[in-house]
């Protein structure tokens, strides 16, 4: 069913077009800023039904009304020459086409590639191959995150999943348990003071989710697993005992992201427009989060969050298309806009010095960070739907001179694409209005 590639595209240069025919014109902007809107976002309903990708916002929207969709399997690029010189540093190893789902997440980990999508399942691919599959019973695959043998995921139910992995099968996996366990949620609901409001006339159990998780990431070191919720909240959880050990009503709206940072700072960002910081401060066997500041307040919805390794920069997507960023050794000041896309960030990953932006416009933008301007690389394209999700890994053939990512990208056009990304790669020139040649640089912030 799968044909394996293991060569780039010859002669395609920095701007990558699997597929020249596709075009982003049929998309009406409005469209997306309505979709995405900080005042009508998906929060607006509780429905016990709304429990499938029929309900979420991305299934509703025009960019899922997309073109028809080349059902190819591992698509394969010939080499005509035979000379090496012709691949392109920035370009597209293959293409994953399996007719069960839209991708709504993906994670990778030691050269496998976990996909989760509508169809409720999860595969495993290894060296481009499918490797392994498990599934759950209800609920889109929202988020996937892994940690040591255990793989969490997040659902379109509320719930989050455990599997293990099976020591003596690494292909075999297990399911390990929920979040929060049945056993918690029967000795929460006989106290009255663990229920919460969680809409007007309503009252929830605060250790449950009452609505999609949106987003899941994870401090490993202290073993804390956060999740990020339509219902306007973030849980954090104790990885080694599955306990639930808070609950943050973070948004006035739903909360699209959450990323966790060095010296446990936490960032949200939500469809009410607000990206917001916390601090987690822990007091003996307690641990609390609180409040710190507001990075941004605008009008469109937040829809993406990434902060890079080292904990100095912080990246906002949002659905008018832009990129903003922070950087912590400056006191968290704004550091500038990225304006790439035409339409909606759906999703953010930094590795290195890159920093990679996936939209409903079906582009990856791939933008390398050198102090604070960020210079765009390269377009990728070749995706027939919004580009959901982003994984990166390093390259085994990257050395300390071409420092090298491989990049996963998920679309709602059900497929999944790899990328050869490198950070020497040459950055992409265009022509101005009077013929001079101009780089796409980051736009720094005003400065009162």
């Amino acid at each position: 069913m799968f044909v394996e590639t293991s060569h780039l595209p010859p002669k395609l240069g920095n701007i990558v077009h699997s597929d020249p025919n596709i075009s982003t014109t049929n998309i009406n902007h409005d469209d997306a800023d309505n979709n995405y809107n900080a005042r009508h976002s998906s929060f607006s309903a509780y429905e016990a039904n709304r429990l499938s990708g029929e309900g979420s916002p991305m299934m509703m929207s025009p960019w899922n009304q997309g073109s028809p969709f080349t059902k190819s399997p591992w698509s394969k690029f010939d080499d005509q020459d035979g000379n090496s010189q012709n691949i392109p540093q920035n370009g597209l190893i293959g293409s994953l086409v399996r007719e069960e789902g839209h991708i709504y997440s993906l994670a990778t980990k030691n050269d496998l590639l976990y996909t989760g999508s509508d169809s409720k399942n999860i595969r495993v691919w290894k060296n481009l191959k499918e490797f392994a599959a498990f599934k759950s019973n209800s609920g889109l695959v929202k988020a996937i995150i892994i940690s040591g043998e255990k793989i969490f995921t997040g659902h379109q139910d509320g719930k989050v999943r455990v599997w293990k992995i099976q020591a003596k099968n690494p292909g075999s996996y297990k399911r390990a348990g929920t979040l929060p366990t049945f056993f918690d949620i029967f000795k929460a609901s006989i106290k009255p003071s663990n229920y919460v409001e969680v809409k007007r006339n309503r009252t929830g159990l605060w250790i449950k989710h009452v609505d999609a998780i949106s987003c899941l990431s994870m401090d490993q070191s202290h073993g804390l697993l956060y999740s990020a919720s339509w219902d306007r909240t973030f849980k954090v959880w104790n990885v080694d005992n599955s306990k639930c050990i808070e609950s943050v009503k973070a948004h006035d709206d739903a909360v699209n992201s959450v990323v966790t940072s060095a010296e446990g700072v936490v960032y949200t960002g939500s469809a009410d427009g607000t990206v917001k910081v916390w601090q987690r401060e822990n007091s003996g066997k307690n641990t609390k989060h609180v409040f710190v500041q507001t990075l941004l307040n605008q009008e469109c919805a937040v829809t993406a969050l990434a902060v890079n390794r080292s904990g100095s920069i912080v990246y906002c997507g949002s659905s008018n298309g832009v990129v903003n960023f922070w950087e912590r050794e400056k006191q968290l000041s704004h550091g500038g806009v990225l304006k790439g896309h035409k339409l909606a960030i759906l999703c953010l990953a930094a590795a290195g010095n890159l920093v990679l932006s996936g939209s409903a416009d079906k582009t990856i933008c791939v933008w390398r960070r050198e102090k604070s301007v960020h210079t765009l690389l390269s377009v990728l394209t070749g995706h027939n739907g919004p580009v959901k999700c982003l994984a990166v890994e390093e390259d085994k053939e990257s050395t300390g001179s071409d420092q090298k990512w491989v990049v996963y990208s998920g679309s709602l056009d059900k497929s999944v694409k790899v990328w050869s990304v490198s950070e020497k790669a040459p950055m992409m020139m265009q022509n101005n209005m009077h013929g001079d040649t101009v780089t796409w640089d980051s736009i720094p912030s005003v400065k009162n």
